[in-house]
C-alpha cells in the first residue's frame, strides 16, 4: 500500500523553549508523540511527526547577552541539547523544526502581513502587566494575588507600541466551534477551564510584536517590531508542513490538519484560544484534536532547577536504558492526573513491571524451549481448555483494550492492559508447571503446547509494545525468531505463528539493586555538594565569594536602570550613609541609601551617572526611606583593605535599562 492509499495522521508536539536543557517532565511530549506515531504506523496509517524548539523571545535575549554571545550561537547550543535528548529516547520525528529556520522566518512574515492587510492585525500601544519568564501580558484583573497567573512571579510594567491580533473579533465562532467539537479539547476539564475562565469572561486582543528587544521575527513592513513568542512558535504547525498565505507546498496539502496536538496543561490556552483564531483569520481548518496532558512532578512538587529536584532524561537512560525511561514516563502518568518520579519509585516500577514481569517472563520461556525441545516448538493442532483457553482469550482481550485505549490517548492504561497479559502470562506457567510436564516423555506433547502458548503470547507482548520500548520489543521478537508479517499488527491473532526456534535468552531487564543505586546516587550528590564547596572556598581565597547559581527568569526580575545624581549629602547620625538624590528618567527625583561614605564625598559623586536597581522594595535607613539600591563592586586593596568602587556609566542616559 502506498503513502497515498493511506489516510493520513499528522502529530505534532509543543515545541521544546531553548532557555536551558529540559529535564526528564519536559521529555512526556515527545515521548508521548512518539509512542502514538509508532502506534498509528502499527495501524496503517500514513504518519508524519513534528516537534522541535521554540528559539526567539526577550528571555533568549537576555541568556546570551549574560554569556556575551550572540542569540543564535546561544539557541544553536541549548536547540542541539533539546535534540539530543530526543535522540537519546528514540524519538524518531519526520521533522524537527526549529523557529530560526529560514522557511519558518519568511512564512511568519508572510502570514503577518496578510493578517494586518486583511485588518485581523492592527498597531496599538500596549500598557499593562509584563511576565518576563512567560513573555505574556497581562490586564490587572488576570494577576493572581498581583501575580503572573501562569507561573506566580512578579510582574512588571510595560507601555510600548505594539501590534495586536484581533482575539475579540473570533470569539463567538470560537465558542460555537467548541460547541460543534465537543471532542476539539481532551482531557474535558482542559475545555470547560478554556470557556469558563476565558471565552465566557471576554477575551482581549492579544499583543504580537515587540519593540522592547531585537531577536526576533522583524515584521517585514515595520522592521522596529519582531513577532512576538506565539504567533511565531505556533505557526511552526503549519510552516514545518511548508504552508504559505501565497501557496503552500504538497506536505502541507497532504497531512493539514493535524489529527492531534500533544501538549502540556500549562500552555492549552495558547493552543485551543490563540492558535485557534490565528487560523480562522488565515481561512484555514482547524485541528482536530489537541491533548493537554498533566505534568510529572517530582514526588509532589513541580520540578524546579533552583529546587534541586531536577532529573534528567538522558542522565536516567543512561544509567538505567532508555526503555526504561520511556516505560515509566508512558506508564506512571495518568491521563488526566500529575504523575511524580523519584529515584525510589523510579526503581520501583522498574524492577516490579520490567524485571519480574516482563523480563523473567521472557528469560524462563525461551530458555525453557530451548532446554526442552532444542530450540523449536510447534503450534498444537487445537488450543487447550481450561488454561490454555482462558491464556487465549486474555491475549484477544489485550489487543482490544490497548485499541480501545490508544484510540482516545490513554497510553497508560494501554501499557497497563500489555502488563496485565504478561502477568496473566506468568500465572499460566505456574499453573502448567512446565518442569513438572518435564519429567515424563508422555507429557512432551502437553509439554510443547505450553510452551507454544506461552511464546506466541510473547510475541504478541512483542508486537503491542513496539511503540512504546522499540528496542526491547524488537529484542523480545529477535530472541523468538519472529519478523515480518508476523511481527506486524494485523498479526496480533493468538495461533498466528506456526513454531518458533529461539535463540539463546538473553536478559532484557536486569534487576536493579536500590539499595546500592541509591547510595551510589547519594555519593554522587555529595561529591557534587563537596566539590561545589571547594571551588566555592578557592574563590573565597581569592577574595570572590560565590553565591548560589539563579536561573534567568531570576535575574530578568532585576530592574537595573540608569540614573544620575543630581544630588548628594550625608545622612544624620549614620557615619557610613550617603543621601543620594537621582534621576532615573521618570521625571520625579528618587532617593538612595548608599553605605559607601567611607570611601566617597559627595561632591565625588554630583553630576556622575550610576546604575540603579530600580524595583528594590523600599527600606527606612536610619530615618530616611532609600527607594532602591546603587551598584557597586566590593574588594580589597594592594594593602589588603577593604575597597568599594560605584559603578559609573558615563556614556548612558538616565531611564536607560541596564542589560
Amino acid at each position: 500500500m502506498s503513502d497515498q492509499d493511506r489516510k493520513p495522521f499528522y502529530i505534532t508536539t509543543a515545541i521544546a523553549y531553548t532557555s536551558s536543557k529540559p529535564h526528564i517532565g519536559n521529555t512526556y511530549d515527545p515521548v508521548l508523540a512518539d509512542a502514538i506515531a509508532r502506534y498509528k504506523r502499527q495501524r496503517g496509517f500514513d504518519v508524519y511527526f513534528q516537534t522541535g524548539s521554540d528559539e526567539h523571545g526577550q528571555k533568549i535575549q537576555l541568556a546570551a547577552e549574560k554569556e556575551g554571545i550572540s542569540p543564535k550561537a546561544y539557541v544553536d547550543r541549548v536547540s542541539g541539547q533539546i535534540k539530543a535528548v530526543w535522540d537519546s529516547l528514540d524519538i524518531a520525528c519526520d521533522r524537527f523544526i526549529r523557529t530560526t529556520d529560514a522557511d519558518h522566518e519568511k512564512a511568519v512574515q508572510a502570514i503577518f502581513k496578510k493578517l494586518y492587510e486583511q485588518g485581523d492585525i492592527y498597531k496599538g500601544k500596549y500598557e499593562g502587566k509584563y511576565c518576563v519568564p512567560c513573555e505574556s501580558f497581562f490586564t490587572p484583573s488576570q494577576l493572581v494575588d498581583g501575580k503572573c497567573p501562569d507561573c506566580g512571579r512578579e510582574v512588571s510594567d510595560a507601555s510600548e507600541e505594539a501590534y495586536f491580533l484581533r482575539l475579540t473579533k473570533y470569539q463567538d465562532r470560537l465558542l460555537r466551534f467548541y460547541e460543534e467539537h465537543p471532542d476539539f479539547i481532551k482531557p474535558d476539564s482542559r475545555r470547560n477551564e478554556m470557556v469558563n475562565n476565558f471565552l465566557k469572561p471576554g477575551l482581549s486582543d492579544l499583543c504580537v510584536s515587540r519593540t522592547s528587544f531585537t531577536w526576533g521575527i522583524p515584521v517585514e513592513f515595520d522592521p522596529g517590531h519582531v513577532t512576538y513568542v506565539w504567533l511565531d512558535a505556533l505557526s511552526n504547525y503549519i510552516t514545518g508542513l511548508g504552508y504559505h498565505p501565497d501557496g503552500s507546498g504538497p506536505l502541507y496539502h497532504r497531512y493539514w490538519p493535524a489529527a492531534l496536538h500533544v501538549i502540556g496543561k500549562d500552555i492549552v490556552r495558547f493552543h485551543t484560544i490563540y492558535w485557534p483564531i490565528i487560523l480562522m483569520a488565515l481561512g484555514e481548518p482547524l485541528p482536530e484534536q489537541v491533548l493537554g496532558h498533566p505534568w510529572l512532578l517530582f514526588g509532589e512538587d513541580k520540578m524546579s532547577k533552583s529546587k534541586g529536584n531536577v532529573l534528567y532524561a538522558d542522565e536516567l537512560a543512561a544509567r538505567f536504558g532508555v526503555d526504561a525511561v520511556r516505560y515509566y514516563l508512558l506508564s506512571q502518568i495518568p491521563f488526566a492526573q500529575d504523575g511524580n518520579i523519584t529515584y525510589e519509585s523510579f526503581i520501583a516500577v522498574y524492577n516490579a513491571d520490567l524485571a519480574n514481569t516482563l523480563g523473567n517472563l521472557v528469560n524462563r520461556s525461551v530458555a525453557m524451549a530451548g532446554k526442552y525441545f532444542g530450540g523449536t516448538v510447534r503450534r498444537p493442532k487445537e488450543t487447550g481448555a481450561g488454561p490454555d483457553a482462558e491464556l487465549c482469550a486474555a491475549a484477544a482481550a489485550t489487543v482490544e483494550k490497548l485499541a480501545d485505549a490508544m484510540d482516545v490517548w490513554h497510553n497508560a492504561d494501554a501499557l497497563g492492559s500489555v502488563l496485565e497479559l504478561a502477568k496473566r502470562c506468568n500465572k499460566y506457567i505456574d499453573e502448567t508447571a512446565p518442569w513438572v510436564l518435564a519429567k515424563s516423555e508422555e507429557s512432551r506433547p502437553r509439554l510443547e503446547a505450553v510452551l507454544y502458548n506461552l511464546l506466541e503470547c510473547i510475541r504478541m507482548l512483542g508486537v503491542m509494545l513496539l511503540p512504546f520500548l522499540p528496542r526491547s520489543a524488537e529484542k523480545i521478537l529477535a530472541q523468538l525468531g519472529i519478523s515480518g508479517d508476523l511481527a506486524s499488527y494485523d498479526a496480533l491473532v493468538f495461533g498466528e505463528a506456526e513454531e518458533f526456534t529461539v535463540g539463546a535468552p538473553e536478559p532484557l531487564f536486569a534487576r536493579i539493586d536500590a539499595d546500592k543505586i541509591l547510595a551510589e546516587l547519594a555519593a554522587e550528590k555529595e561529591a557534587a555538594a563537596k566539590a561545589a564547596e571547594a571551588s566555592a572556598k578557592a574563590g573565597n581565597a581569592a577574595g570572590i565569594v560565590s553565591l548560589p547559581q539563579i536561573g534567568i527568569e531570576d535575574f530578568a526580575r532585576v530592574e537595573l536602570r540608569v540614573a544620575r545624581v543630581i544630588a548628594c549629602e550625608p545622612v544624620k547620625k549614620a557615619k557610613k550613609l550617603l543621601k543620594l538624590t537621582l534621576d532615573d528618567g521618570s521625571g520625579t527625583p528618587r532617593t538612595v541609601c548608599s553605605g559607601i561614605a567611607r570611601w566617597y564625598k559627595p561632591e565625588d559623586l554630583t553630576g556622575k551617572q550610576v546604575v540603579l536597581v530600580a524595583n528594590l522594595k523600599p527600606a527606612v535607613l536610619c530615618g530616611v526611606e532609600s527607594q532602591g539600591m546603587i551598584l557597586a563592586s566590593s574588594g580589597t586593596d594592594a594593602e589588603g583593605n577593604e575597597s568599594v568602587r560605584v559603578l559609573f556609566t558615563p556614556d548612558a542616559a538616565p531611564g536607560d535599562q541596564v542589560r
